[in-house]
């Protein structure tokens, strides 16, 4: 794979727009499958951790009609596949549809790439195992690939131990196809993308604080779907705007849930200027646009509520945090370690090649601001929020920035070099 190389210098300008949620667009695909009708999902996400969600459920008898930015999904009860679904890189994929397979009677294997093989499947397994499905694993069940024989659930009152909302969803969606309620009790607040969308596709869905219960079973109804610039995506370019002197840009159609967009509070804290306007509701999801200008920040502690709200954000903030003056804290954000990578290590490694000063933590980083940043040589370690996280940094550097093995950023961001290039006129 060709190398990205990134030169410092250019402040990024203009009116940008990034690609389709890459988590609405997951959810989109899986629930249309078993929803009754056809589903339309427009401006979804065509990434390979998307495509990979679209090839399992074809693999399971799902009708698909694919065009550039939209898919029809023909909602059905779901076939016994007969080979190994293969989620590629995703994590979301594998753990969603875990959900969903335990609710059907028959037997079903999901594996994906090394990455996903390391990656924690318990939190998952376990649960569901709870709600009267048959999943084992290697290691007990912790790791992929898993095996599900589903079928006959019953619900539960689950206390799930970490804020992540692939295991609340796997929860909900089983839950969907259990007998009785099922409800989900987090620590902290995760993402809400299902329980919004299950209520688009007709279900019953209440939400009291921090805990999501339904009545299964559901019969959900096919619906429109319209998938809004992803967060996570425009986060690379909010950050860089903040960095790079002169730039002001604005990022429009992006989504603005709110258990997304802890990255805004987080640079506001550092003294980002940083404004949301035209905030409208589509499709039950807050939309609108951020506009960004660069001003000198300053560090900060983030931690606590804050970290579930912008887990896939904290790489490039870390870049934003190197730039800042004074020491930036990083914790509660263990979560960071069992990624695609464990990116606490990949960012004190790869920013240090670059001259900054990151001290690992058991749950996140320390960060010694203020010290520039100069050119060299750095590696994604096959994480699409690591290179792009870099790229940015060589936006801000003394000289070019090259990342080896960027073919990565392709699982959540078609075409981020040309974005790059475009924002900058570089």
């Amino acid at each position: 794979m060709t190398p990205l190389v990134v030169s410092p210098g250019r402040a990024l300008q203009g009116v940008l727009r990034v690609p389709g949620d890459k988590s609405i667009s997951h959810r989109g695909a899986i629930i249309g499958a078993i929803a009754h009708g056809t589903t339309r999902v427009s401006g979804f996400l065509q990434a390979d951790d998307c495509r990979s969600t679209l090839r399992c459920l074809r693999a399971a008898g799902v009708p698909i009609d694919e065009r550039v930015d939209e898919i029809e999904v023909r909602g059905r009860p779901l076939q016994e596949p007969e080979e190994v679904l293969d989620v590629g890189n995703s994590g979301t994929t594998i753990r969603l549809l875990a959900g969903v397979l335990a609710g059907h009677p028959f037997h079903s294997v999901l594996t994906g790439d090394a990455s996903i093989r390391r990656r924690p499947m318990d939190r998952i397994a376990d649960p569901l195992r709870r709600m009267g499905a048959r999943v084992s694993g290697r290691q007990g069940g912790r790791l992929a690939p898993l095996a599900i024989d589903g079928g006959r659930l019953s619900g539960i009152d689950y206390a799930t131990p970490v804020a992540s909302a692939q295991v609340k969803s796997a929860v909900l969606l089983a839950g969907l196809f259990a007998a009785g309620p099922t409800s989900v009790r987090e620590p902290a607040q995760s993402r809400d993308h299902t329980e919004r969308m299950l209520g688009v596709f007709g279900a019953a869905v209440e939400r009291d604080g921090l805990t999501t219960r339904l009545r299964g079973p559901v019969a959900l109804r096919a619906a429109q779907v319209r998938v809004p610039g992803d967060f996570s995506s425009a986060a690379y370019f909010i950050v860089a705007a903040s960095l790079v002197p002169g730039s002001r840009v604005e990022i429009r159609d992006v989504g603005l849930n709110p258990t997304r967009t802890g990255l805004l509070d987080i640079l506001t804290m550092m003294g980002a200027r940083v404004e949301v306007a035209d905030l409208r509701e589509e499709g039950g999801e807050p939309v609108g646009t951020v506009a960004v200008r660069a001003t000198p920040l300053h560090g900060a502690v983030i931690g606590g509520d804050l970290v579930p709200r912008a887990i896939d954000e904290l790489p490039v903030l870390a870049v934003a945090a190197c730039l800042a003056e004074g020491e930036t804290v990083i914790r509660d954000a263990a979560e960071l370690r069992v990624k695609e990578s464990d990116r606490v290590e990949a960012l004190a490694r790869e920013l240090g090649r670059l001259g900054a000063r990151v001290e690992p933590r058991p749950d996140g980083m320390v960060i010694a601001g203020g010290r520039p940043l100069r050119g060299g040589r750095v590696t994604s370690g096959g994480d699409h929020r690591i290179a792009m996280s870099l790229a940015v940094a060589g936006l801000c550097a003394g000289g070019s920035v090259t990342v080896d093995d960027p073919g990565n950023i392709e699982t959540s961001f078609p075409g981020f070099a040309e974005a790059l290039r475009r924002a900058t006129g570089g």
